[in-house]
């Protein structure tokens, strides 16, 4: 099997869990560098570059909540996949809220983990830079320059996560117009179900906290029991 170039982090502290993602992944071409304890793996993810990084939650030292905060608070963009038991829908939206872009409950089927895997390494891909200059996306004052990965409101730089930047141009290519929080999972998340937590309410208030701190006009507007608009304010909206 030819090398994808793809590079993966495992951080897990379960060798026989290593053993078997280790071997299927190299099988397929990826390149795989295992961490089997958290400390190990944030230092390894802080210092290079990886296609996607996997983590366990349950960690002997440092526990893969708190290596994602990390990771994310280091501006690292890669994609985060979770795996890990801890399978209830709290515990699924408490890593989705840390920042990770997906979450896998063991056991799993390595098909699908694979699967999950090479979704959201071309999501990922989808934002890395391109050469068209013109993908420039503009709503009142807020501007975001996809080619450049740069989101402005007034002429000021944001500095948004990689969620928030997803969740921010997807309003913006959907200006005045009503997306239900369904909608936002699937094209923010890639999740095609409801997890009925508050995920995405959580995440519009990130991202309305960063644009109104340099303008206090808001532009992400609440329509009750639909979901959000990038509207300015009128009477139907709050």
């Amino acid at each position: 099997m030819p090398n994808t170039g793809k590079k993966v982090l495992l951080i897990e502290d379960d060798i026989k869990v290593c053993s078997f993602i280790n071997k299927g992944l190299s099988e397929l071409g990826f390149e795989v560098t295992v961490a089997l304890n958290g400390n190990q793996g944030l230092e390894w993810a802080l210092g290079n570059k990886f296609s996607i990084i996997i983590i366990d939650i349950m960690l002997p030292d440092i526990n893969g909540i708190e290596i994602c905060k990390t990771i994310r608070n280091s501006k690292q963009q890669a994609p985060i996949l979770f795996l890990t038991a801890l399978g209830s829908v709290e515990n699924i939206a408490h890593g989705l809220n840390s920042g990770a872009d997906d979450y896998l409950v063991k056991p799993f089927k390595f098909i699908e983990l694979t699967a999950r895997i090479n979704s959201l390494i071309r999501r990922s891909e989808d934002y890395e830079y391109k050469l068209d200059d013109d993908d420039i996306y503009k709503y009142a004052d807020i501007e975001v320059n996809d080619s450049k990965k740069i989101a402005k409101r007034n002429g000021t730089e944001l500095n948004l996560t990689l969620t928030e930047y997803k969740l921010l141009l997807l309003f913006l290519k959907n200006k005045e117009r009503v997306i239900s929080r369904n909608t936002i999972l699937e094209n923010v998340w890639g999740i095609n179900f409801n997890l009925g937590t508050n995920v995405v309410d959580v995440y519009i208030n990130y991202l309305r906290k960063k644009l109104e701190r340099i303008n206090p006009t808001r532009l992400i507007q609440t329509i009750i029991g639909m979901g959000y608009v990038l509207k300015e304010s009128d009477e139907n909206t709050k």
